[in-house]
């Protein structure tokens, strides 16, 4: 990544949550057959048609009582004053009508991939974008149905939600101090608006800028490799979440809630890698999770994660 940024050539990569199996490529080298893309526009994907017929999925989430021993888990972790926040997934099954290149063409998101029948993302979510030498980021923490009455108010006066905004905003607003300067919150608690499948949803999100280095092009990947993982999707403080995360989850995340994105020879946009369907020895699985905090009730966590298994559509 610093070669290629430093010398102005257009890459992709893809960062597993991990930091074990990252993949990068010139865009003049990408084969649409194994890899497709669209990052906010960027696309390889031109031309492909969308599936006429409606995506439809059935999910079969784990019991409660399951899901409860890994959120008990993260609670008593929270009050040992180990994790502040900690973002807790779940890998649902899935039955499918549709295969996930499908699901790349119909899906409509500001940042959608398809890796070779492994995964598709279809993510609304901003991991960094660079531009005029300036990095910007916008954590996403809180969602909800639209159609609840006076929805923006709801979630903006919920305490629990409110306290985990805060907190991801402060966590990243330090990680980007570690890359930039005259660091600031720009934008805070705004909304964007989700259609699914299923019902429209409002995600609550900030916008925070900082300003790097003349030259920081031939760092780029020291910059990326300094902010992972993302904090939105990991927790706070990181070192110790993430070692809880992997305790309690019980399976490597791979790919999802790592981050992908498009450095195009001046200016890098990319996301963090939700709304994510993978295939695993011949099975489908939809991953999902939510931000827990001391503030967290475990049937509302339970069915938030279940709420978050969706295809995003026009």
């Amino acid at each position: 990544m610093n070669e290629w940024a430093g010398a102005g050539i257009p890459f992709l990569f893809i960062i597993d949550f991990e930091q074990a199996k990252p993949l990068i490529f010139r865009l003049d080298e990408i084969d649409p057959g194994f890899l497709l893309y669209d990052i906010n526009g960027s696309s390889n994907s031109q031309g492909q048609t969308r599936r006429e017929s409606p995506v439809k999925l059935a999910r079969y989430p784990e019991a409660y009582a399951d899901y409860l021993v890994k959120f008990n888990i993260v609670k008593n972790e929270i009050a040992l004053g180990n994790s502040f926040l900690l973002n807790l997934t779940c890998s649902t099954p899935l039955d499918l009508n549709s295969t996930l290149l499908e699901i790349f063409h119909t899906s409509s998101a500001r940042y959608k991939i398809w890796l070779n029948e492994e995964f598709v993302c279809f993510s609304p979510e901003p991991f960094v974008r660079i531009s005029d030498g300036k990095i910007r980021s916008y954590p996403m923490k809180g969602t909800i149905d639209a159609s609840i009455p006076d929805a923006e108010n709801v979630i903006l006066n919920d305490g629990k939600e409110t306290a985990e905004h805060y907190t991801i905003v402060d966590l990243i607003r330090n990680d980007l101090s570690i890359v930039a300067k005259r660091v600031r919150v720009e934008r805070f608690r705004y909304f964007a608006t989700i259609n699914t499948n299923e019902k429209r949803l409002l995600q609550v999100s900030s916008e925070i800028c900082g300003e790097l280095e003349e030259g920081f092009a031939a760092s780029l990947g020291d910059i990326i490799f300094t902010l992972l993982p993302a904090g939105s999707v990991s927790g706070a403080p990181k070192k110790k979440t993430t070692e809880i995360i992997a305790a309690a989850e019980g399976i490597p995340r791979g790919y999802y809630t790592g981050i992908t994105g498009l450095f195009d020879g001046r200016d890098l946009d990319s996301c963090v890698m939700i709304r994510f369907i993978e295939k695993r020895d011949g099975s489908y699985f939809y991953r999902s999770g939510g931000g827990i905090t001391s503030f967290s009730d475990p049937l509302s966590e339970y069915n938030e994660m279940i709420d978050k298994i969706y295809v995003p559509v026009i």
